[in-house]
């Protein structure tokens, strides 16, 4: 609760400065974009969040989402196959994905870095191979589709503010994720992982069939990703969608309390952090700042979330250390 209390102290210290510094900050169209890809982010933050907490790490997310969302306009309209279909074949191929990964990692007991890092690579050349590296879009005859991405409800009470639909898809996903990590067998033992993967397989829990699961979600995830980025921008270059977006993912999971030794975690808390690293992005471009030094104040961001991650367990321990000690 100390860690989620102290990211959403700074997300608000940073809207504080930001809107000081520009006016238009709070506007309702900045607003709407900011909690759109807010929502968009967290969703595969939410993701990742499980298999970090297990004690794992995925690199591939943002080539599935470029898989999925380059393969959905492709079969749609190049294929002519039907919508539903198209989506039944996004959400199997990314549970296949998941599955692969956890194989691989428990089974054949590679690492987790390497399987996923050959996944990074593999999918975005499946992508391109597949478009030959071709734009891909839905064009005007399927906007109800895309109001999954692009569509707004109306607020009352709010005049001239429009909440973004995937806001609503992100709050459902993370219901489904707290009550999943909270208040299910699997969640326990998925902590329970993360803090000692022998411990726990010595004490009867089945680790393969839990971090293979991890896996799984964290592909399905970014594979609904993947289908929401390709109908919000519905332009989709199998070269550019997905680039570097595990790395907002991890960052906003890291930030929002997950260790990345494992066994830690909140869904809040990752929500939270996917709302930083979008505001500190929108902050970049609001402050004038130039857009070249994006990735080294991210990078920074997550460099001083890992080492405060450290430092505030060592000081835990130190603390457990001495009150044993004075017994």
């Amino acid at each position: 609760m100390k860690k989620i209390l102290g990211i959403l102290i700074l997300l608000i210290f940073v809207c504080i400065v930001t809107a000081a510094s520009n006016e238009h900050f709070f506007s309702a169209y900045n607003m709407q974009n900011v909690i759109r890809l807010t929502s968009l982010f967290g969703i595969i933050s939410i993701g990742v969040a499980f298999v970090i907490i297990s004690g794992g790490i995925d690199l591939s997310i943002g080539s599935v989402i470029c898989l999925v969302g380059s393969l959905l306009p492709y079969l749609i309209m190049e294929m002519s196959v039907p919508v539903p279909l198209a989506l039944l074949f996004s959400a199997v191929l990314s549970i296949v994905i998941g599955l692969s990964h956890g194989l691989l990692i428990t089974k054949l007991k590679l690492q987790p870095f390497i399987v996923t890092l050959c996944g990074l690579l593999i999918y975005r050349g499946i992508a391109r191979g597949i478009t030959e590296d071709q734009t891909q879009g839905f064009g005007a005859t399927h906007d109800s589709l895309r109001y999954l991405a692009t569509g707004k409800i109306n607020i009352p009470f709010l005049e001239g503010f429009r909440l973004p639909v995937p806001f609503l898809i992100m709050i459902g996903v993370a219901l489904i994720a707290a009550f999943l990590l909270n208040k299910t067998i699997f969640g326990r033992y998925l902590k329970a992982i993360g803090n000692n993967e022998a411990a726990a397989r010595y004490s009867g829990i089945n680790t393969d069939l839990t971090v293979i699961m991890a896996y799984v979600i964290c592909s399905f995830l970014a594979g609904l990703g993947g289908v929401l980025f390709a109908l919000d921008i519905n332009s989709v270059q199998p070269e550019g969608i997905g680039n570097f977006y595990e790395l907002y993912a991890i960052a906003a999971a890291v930030l929002g309390g997950c260790s990345i030794r494992g066994g830690e975690g909140s869904i809040l808390g990752v929500v939270i952090g996917a709302a930083l690293m979008r505001v500190l992005r929108n902050s970049i471009t609001m402050l004038g700042i130039p857009s070249q030094l994006e990735f080294a104040i991210i990078g920074a961001v997550i460099l001083v979330g890992v080492i405060t991650d450290e430092l505030v367990k060592r000081y835990a321990q130190f603390r457990r250390s001495s009150e044993q000690s004075g017994l």
